[in-house]
């Protein structure tokens, strides 16, 4: 199964004994939309909801910051996502989110055949292809426990390359945010960007219609924004959540020296002690 799949090839794939559809639907809080109600009210058929406002690590003081492995592993047990699924991801939001559920199965918590609906449920409504309602029966699976953090990167780390230099940040937020023209909404967060951050806003990556743009255009959005394409990269954006559709558009193009600095802007911006600067990369 490819990274990123066509409603055409999941239409023709539904009822494989082996294919789980997961809505990873997440909106953000001024977005006023109930992530859960609008997937019971309509949902690709088979669907299971993923939750990922709830899928987070309740202990840490950062937004949305990665689940412990063993809570991850007792959701996906839960959803009846076993250790030789084939996961099919797609959301309706206007952040993408499905991408960071790739991340975390993919990159973090050891999942080998996930991939990310193109267009999502957008498109699938588009197409008038079938929607179900409500919740459909699950059967547990198992998933075993497992976490990787060689693909994540801490505040501490991010302040080490910054001596190093030896990955470079690319920063998924808007420009207006980037820049600091725009102030941040979080309470005691201040406005700019990482020193040396390059800025490829999310909404690049996709066509008018949602789906991710072709590999060649991919490239070129990250290379006129001043990535160097040959470095490692460390993707960032707010709270974590952009910065994997930075992440999955790399791997579309075969870049898969990509981590993730999960605190983003939520931890590095509401630090007094970082360095902060303000204006265009």
């Amino acid at each position: 199964m490819d990274s990123l799949v066509s409603t055409a090839w999941l239409a023709h794939e539904m009822g494989a004994s082996d294919l789980r559809i997961v809505d990873a639907s997440y909106h953000l809080p001024d977005a006023r939309r109930d992530a859960r109600g609008e997937y019971e009210a309509g949902h690709i058929p088979g669907a299971v909801f993923l939750d990922l406002a709830e899928l987070v690590d309740p202990d840490s003081p950062i937004d949305n910051t990665l689940p412990p492995a063993d809570k991850f592993a007792s959701r996906m047990q839960s959803l009846g996502l076993g250790d030789g699924s084939r996961i099919v991801l797609y959301d309706d939001s206007a952040i993408k989110t499905s991408a960071r559920a790739w991340y975390m199965l993919s990159r973090v918590f050891g999942a080998h055949n996930v991939a990310i609906l193109d267009g999502g449920l957008a498109k699938w409504k588009a197409e008038e292809r079938e929607i179900s309602t409500g919740q459909p029966a699950l059967r547990e699976r198992h998933f075993t426990a497992w976490s990787d953090t060689a693909s994540l990167r801490s505040k501490a780390d991010v302040i080490a390359l910054l001596e190093s230099g030896g990955e470079q940040l690319v920063d998924a937020r808007g420009a207006p945010r980037f820049t600091g023209e725009e102030r941040e909404t979080r309470a005691g967060v201040e406005s700019g960007h990482i020193p040396g951050s390059r800025n490829v806003p999310y909404k690049a990556l996709y066509a008018p219609d949602g789906t991710f743009k072709d590999k060649a255009a991919l490239r070129a959005v990250f290379e006129e924004a001043g990535v160097d394409l040959d470095r490692p990269l460390v993707t960032t954006c707010g709270s974590g959540m952009t910065a994997c559709a930075l992440a999955f558009a790399l791997h579309l193009i075969g870049k898969q020296d990509v981590a993730l600095y999960d605190g983003s802007w939520s931890e590095w911006g509401s630090d007094p002690e970082t360095p902060k600067v303000l204006g265009p990369a």
